[in-house]
């Protein structure tokens, strides 16, 4: 597939000129829309860089091939701004919906934020979409005037319901939410600034939304065939993916392996976006939104994959998760991580003296919810391998994770 060409702006895409604005008020750039702004202020923040250390699937130190958060995160980016163009979305918008939307993930991927959300258990759980709204909306101390990036509206209301709604229209947590109700985090948030759960996100923080699965499904299998964990006649049998293999063996029949295994991730990416493409443009041509509020008040996503491939992709994951992410090799190293972020969520809490000083800051000891959020708050923000470090400081033995 072609690179998708500029479109025109469309009238439902978001408009930063007419952007509800920051918390905080600001003089607007010279040089810069207030979303090109947010774009820069995330890819110069502490949380951003640190992504280059944080797992994906595999940890840090077992192949400089693997991905990490940052490389994840730069390829879910790309794709996120070639379907903003298609539609003639605000690419800004797109780009920091999909450069942020992982920054509050700690160390050690879903194993750590299992761990973390074992931790609080009875403070509030952890959820890695409110500690990226945490992230951008305090963690982040780097401006004289705010705490946090004092991120756009828009931005912000991408970051926490890119997924979808969190509520009804009366307020009630719906899907994932039931349980365990919205996070603290998210509502304290939006008592400053209400970010409308009720509704979807925008055009462009669906973009980023559906972009982040297509990467998901290309490249972890991408990195499982990489680290041997299968191989690429176990995925003949997949919808789509299984096309696109025996099409390139009956043209390329002594390709090698390598090459074989490229060529399938980037032609799986081609046929997802190009699926995307054609079913957005029919739910557009349904719906005819005139206003990006019109697409927030749908009541349904308007980017989306097609049901068929809505099909394969929950097809591809069934497959991942028994021969990637629970893999025995997999689980041993997931399950040592997360030994690691207990034993230091314990030691913290126990021994909040050692905590950095700007950490300890305002801190009140005896307040045990407002100490174990302070300690994870700390401890999601840590890279694997200083994780470890910190690990081997306080304790006799760390486990190895390999």
């Amino acid at each position: 597939m072609n690179t998708p060409t500029r479109q025109p702006r469309v009238p439902f895409a978001a408009d930063p000129a007419a952007s509800r604005g920051r918390l905080h008020a600001e003089v607007p750039s010279a040089t810069r829309s207030d979303f090109r702004r947010d774009c820069d202020r995330v890819i110069h923040s502490s949380a951003f860089r640190r992504l280059a250390y944080k797992t994906q699937v595999f940890v840090f130190h077992e192949g400089d091939h693997f991905r990490t958060r940052l490389t994840h995160t730069l390829e879910v980016t790309q794709i996120a701004r070639s379907l903003a163009r298609a539609f003639g979305l605000d690419e800004d918008l797109a780009e920091v919906s999909a450069l942020a939307h992982d920054l509050g993930h700690s160390p050690f991927g879903h194993a750590g934020e299992r761990a973390l959300d074992e931790c609080l258990a009875g403070h509030g759980g952890f959820d890695h979409n409110a500690q990226t709204l945490s992230v951008v909306t305090r963690l982040e101390r780097r401006y004289a005037e705010f705490d946090g990036l004092n991120l756009t509206w828009e931005t912000l209301e991408g970051l926490v319901k890119h997924n979808g709604p969190l509520t009804d229209q009366a307020g009630r947590p719906i899907d994932r939410y039931v349980a365990h109700g919205i996070p603290g985090e998210i509502l304290d948030y939006c008592r400053l600034q209400d970010l409308d759960l009720a509704r979807h996100a925008s055009a462009e923080a669906q973009a980023a939304a559906i972009a982040d699965d297509i990467a998901y499904d290309a490249h972890d299998i991408d990195d499982g065939l990489r680290a041997e964990l299968f191989t690429l006649s176990d995925l003949a049998h997949l919808p789509f993916v299984g096309d696109v293999l025996r099409e390139i063996v009956a043209s390329y029949p002594n390709i090698e392996p390598a090459r074989q295994a490229h060529e399938v991730m980037r032609r799986l990416i081609t046929r997802m976006i190009e699926d995307v493409i054609a079913e957005t443009r029919r739910r557009l041509a349904a719906l005819a939104p005139s206003s990006a509020d019109d697409v927030r008040a749908a009541g349904h996503p308007v980017i989306a994959f097609s049901p068929d491939f809505a099909a394969a992709d929950r097809a591809i994951k069934n497959f991942l998760f028994p021969r990637m992410y629970r893999h025995t090799r997999v689980v041993r190293i997931t399950r040592d991580a997360e030994s690691v972020v207990r034993d230091l969520f314990a030691h913290y809490v126990a021994n909040p003296g050692d905590l950095p000083l700007e950490w300890r800051h305002d801190l009140d000891p005896g307040d045990a919810t407002a100490l174990a959020r302070r300690v994870a708050d700390f401890i999601a923000g840590m890279t694997d391998r200083y994780a470890l470090g910190e690990h081997e400081r306080i304790f006799d033995s760390t486990p190895e994770l390999r």
